[in-house]
């Protein structure tokens, strides 16, 4: 850990600390307020003075302080993901509500109060939350403006994922790595020249393109030396698997995805759910625009409905509003539509900002008055909302293609197909359209191999940022 880190993580146990005792404390003087106490009057014993809760909300903040620890957040890395970190205060503090009223139904004569139970644990999560906003904007700022905790990495490899690496870690400094120097092959003397000069905090390998013998040498040079070893995997080490053992044959099975049985029923709970909410919500929303994109054009539909391929190769009709001018739009039901299938032809040739089987058009003049700002911030995206409550998409998950471009995919990039298509995605909240198509297999790959509720939950909370963030249109 940095010198940097230390010192944060050191200072948030004393901020966690007195921000705990303090929500708890504000509980129980808002528990005593004429407004509070009118409505709750009735509710069980409440018989302990102050110096008693006084002296029980330090205990309980000691037993907090030990459960965040052990649940990790005092390991203030200026490399850790935020959302993780609040998820982790969420469980810790539930952990520390479970353990508060066990210890109350033991020794109920002290009081009996779910007013203070409850508050005083949300307001934790809160305020705690807040306090490791405001300490971790200060360590970004650190970080980028003097570089306080960045970890040095050494990238080891030729191949393009390397590359990729070394070229988001020099543009995005906020991440908290500095690439200090970019090497083809694992020359240990060299690595300790490096080390000897700049200090290296992690090394970086492309490892499917590198000998067993050397790979294991920098591994032992790295333990030894306190250094941080990552390596990119092979497709099949990333792979999810389970060893089982068959009449004495040690085996590895390759696990295809956790959507199988339970998971598949969880994901379709959520879908309904959620859809059902968000249709609500913004109906409003999508009635106006239904007005705007009609006045648009009097004569043509609201609503266009797109044919994509969904799991197992299944055809289905995805719903948005219709964006492009009618004359454009790529439907039967346009008198225009042999001219609009070549104008597309031709546009994809010369403006096509994809590399693979999908396209994606810069500067499409097909675009209504509209339609430009409805696809800028996703709002023709809406209607599918209802293609996730009928079953025909998930909520989360690989972006449905066209017959022309699923045609256009290579053996493996079907594996794309063996899930419901989602109308956000690991793709979406990591570049959006302006991604490669064989980057956005990877990573949906990634999520099919490795799905969970959470993961569904922390993608849904990003999109809105993606969509607001620029990108290539």
């Amino acid at each position: 850990m940095k010198k940097s880190e230390l010192f944060f993580s050191i200072t948030q146990v004393f901020v966690d600390f007195i921000l705990i005792v303090a929500a708890i404390l504000f509980t129980y003087k808002l528990r005593h307020t004429a407004q509070i106490q009118s409505l709750i009057q009735k509710e069980g014993l409440y018989n302990i003075s102050f110096e008693q809760y006084l002296h029980l909300t330090i205990l309980i903040a000691f037993i907090a302080i030990i459960i965040f620890a052990f649940e990790g957040l005092y390991n203030i890395r200026s490399t850790r993901k935020f959302w993780q970190e609040i998820y982790s205060i969420f469980k810790g503090t539930t952990i520390v509500l479970v353990l508060v009223m066990i210890g109350f139904f033991l020794q109920r004569e002290w009081f009996s109060s779910r007013f203070v139970i409850v508050t005083a644990g949300a307001l934790v999560i809160t305020w705690v939350s807040i306090g490791r906003v405001i300490m971790h904007a200060f360590q970004k700022w650190l970080l980028v403006k003097y570089g306080a905790g960045v970890h040095r990495v050494l990238l080891i490899g030729t191949g393009d994922k390397i590359k990729y690496i070394c070229r988001i870690i020099r543009t995005e400094h906020w991440l908290g790595y500095k690439v200090i120097d970019h090497i083809d092959y694992i020359n240990i003397k060299k690595i300790k020249k490096i080390n000897k000069r700049f200090g290296i905090d992690e090394i970086i390998v492309d490892e499917p393109s590198m000998p067993d013998d050397l790979l294991a040498k920098l591994h032992d040079y790295c333990e030894i030396n306190d250094i941080t070893y990552k390596f990119i995997p092979s497709s099949r080490q990333t792979t999810r698997f389970e060893m089982t053992i068959f009449e004495g044959e040690p085996l590895i099975e390759l696990m295809h995805t956790p959507l199988d049985g339970w998971g598949k029923i969880i994901k379709r709970i959520m879908d309904i759910i959620v859809s059902t909410f968000l249709i609500i919500l913004t109906s409003p929303i999508m009635l106006a625009v239904a007005i705007l994109v009609k006045l648009e054009n009097f004569n043509a539909p609201i609503v266009f409905k797109n044919a994509r391929i969904g799991s197992h190769g299944k055809e289905f009709y995805v719903y948005k509003f219709r964006y492009f001018k009618w004359k454009w739009c790529t439907t039967k039901l346009n008198p225009n539509y042999k001219n609009a299938i070549k104008y597309e032809k031709e546009l994809i040739k010369k403006q096509s900002l994809r590399v693979g089987p999908i396209y994606k058009i810069q500067n499409d003049p097909r675009k209504s008055w509209i339609g430009k700002f409805l696809e800028r911030f996703s709002i023709d995206e809406f209607p599918q909302f209802f293609n996730v409550f009928k079953g025909d998409m998930s909520l989360v998950g690989p972006r449905p293609h066209q017959q022309r471009e699923v045609e256009k995919y290579r053996e493996y990039h079907r594996r794309l197909l063996t899930i419901k298509p989602g109308i956000t995605g690991m793709a979406q909240i990591s570049g959006r359209s302006d991604l490669d198509f064989e980057d956005e297999f990877h990573l949906d790959v990634y999520y099919i191999e490795n799905w969970s509720l959470l993961m569904d939950i922390k993608i849904l909370l990003k999109t809105p940022i993606a969509v607001l963030q620029s990108r290539k249109n």
